[in-house]
């Protein structure tokens, strides 16, 4: 970072802390905090998830050591991190409830059915350290939406953001938790704000209604059974034994936050980055599952969708048509696609049909 050139009085900071967080609100989050960059515990809970390989084939998430946990050896000179928070709830959660009781529809978890959450969260860091920079002159800094060894769950409990959950997402008392995460990397010393702490309580609703059993104790989740995890991060064949449990989930899962006590407090975002887009929303299996590559490119740009690429997103489809009810389109759609050039789609398309003719 570069040398502050910057006044470093208590009271001048308190001052720009009150700024700070104004313009966070100014520009569309919905909430900021500040917290100082010791994460002790946060990295012993890290290395023993990592110790039980509960990241499965997510090998970045030991690739940098204790860069993750140690923000200042990420970006030295960082004293503080903004952690922020942006709500994307598109619709209500009875209506994303329908979706996933429909097991013809397709469901897409909420966070991806608009346009692609990191683009948005960083254009609106980088305006916050632009009014910064014209308030108090060249100071340190980096922003952050899931794009480096950060521990933002960890940041943004410590900055008083929300507690994390059971499920390990982080909730807000007021609002749920159906909101991004960004942060802000500074040199500046600025105020920090207290910690939230947990209020889960003896409830288990997340780690029972999870489909896959993933959530394997109170704030510990076997990545390697979540269906997120299953559809996003697995770049190979979904395991056969997870595949039912998947119903008609392509993309991602919510479960754990749509039966989530607290997100009864939720309410859906006005941000229109996050509105549905071509009817991802509604769409049918068959309708999807009938793409082609052009039709998903077309359809998915600027898209977080995107990450997965068209052979995973036609694996997805091809196991939730396997769950879904048998119909003279689905037998159509799936023969069509029977024998496709890639291997791993053709697996999964005869896995689909098996299913079927046991019916």
């Amino acid at each position: 970072m570069t040398k502050p050139t910057y006044p470093s009085g208590g009271a001048d900071m308190t001052e720009l802390k009150s700024k700070v967080i104004a313009w966070c609100g100014e520009l569309g989050f919905q909430q900021a905090g500040i917290t100082d960059i010791e994460l002790r515990q946060a990295e012993g809970r890290l290395a023993e998830w990592l110790q039980r390989r509960f990241h499965g084939s997510m090998d970045y998430m030991e690739r940098h050591g204790t860069k993750r946990s140690r923000p200042d050896e990420l970006v030295p000179g960082t004293l503080r991190v903004i952690s922020v928070r942006m709500d994307y709830l598109p619709e209500s959660q009875d209506a994303s409830k329908r979706r996933l009781d429909d097991g013809s529809s397709a469901y897409i978890s909420r966070y991806a059915l608009g346009r692609d959450y990191h683009k948005t969260l960083r254009g609106r860091l980088r305006a916050l350290a632009r009014r910064i920079e014209e308030n108090i002159g060249e100071f340190g800094y980096r922003v952050f939406v899931d794009s480096a060894p950060v521990l933002e769950k960890a940041l943004a409990e410590k900055a008083g953001i929300g507690w994390v959950g059971k499920h390990t997402n982080v909730i807000d008392r007021d609002s749920g938790s159906w909101f991004f995460l960004g942060e802000f990397y500074t040199d500046l010393p600025l105020p920090i704000d207290a910690a939230e702490e947990s209020h889960c309580g003896t409830c288990t609703a997340c780690i029972d209604v999870c489909p896959t059993k993933a959530i394997v104790a109170p704030y510990s989740l076997d990545a390697r059974r979540c269906i997120s995890y299953l559809t996003i991060e697995n770049k190979n064949s979904i395991p056969v034994e997870f595949r039912k449990d998947i119903g008609n989930r392509i993309y991602g899962c919510d479960d754990c936050q749509l039966f989530c006590p607290w997100n009864k407090f939720a309410s859906p975002t006005a941000e229109e980055d996050f509105a549905p887009r071509h009817g991802l929303d509604t769409a049918q299996l068959t309708e999807l599952f009938s793409w082609s590559e052009d039709n998903w490119l077309e359809k998915t740009q600027g898209s977080a969708i995107r990450r997965i690429g068209y052979e995973r997103w036609l694996r997805n489809i091809a196991v939730a048509l396997g769950n879904a009810d048998k119909t003279a389109e689905v037998i159509a759609v799936l023969t069509a696609r029977k024998g496709d050039n890639s291997p791993m789609i053709a697996e999964h398309v005869e896995w689909a049909l098996a299913q079927h003719a046991n019916e």
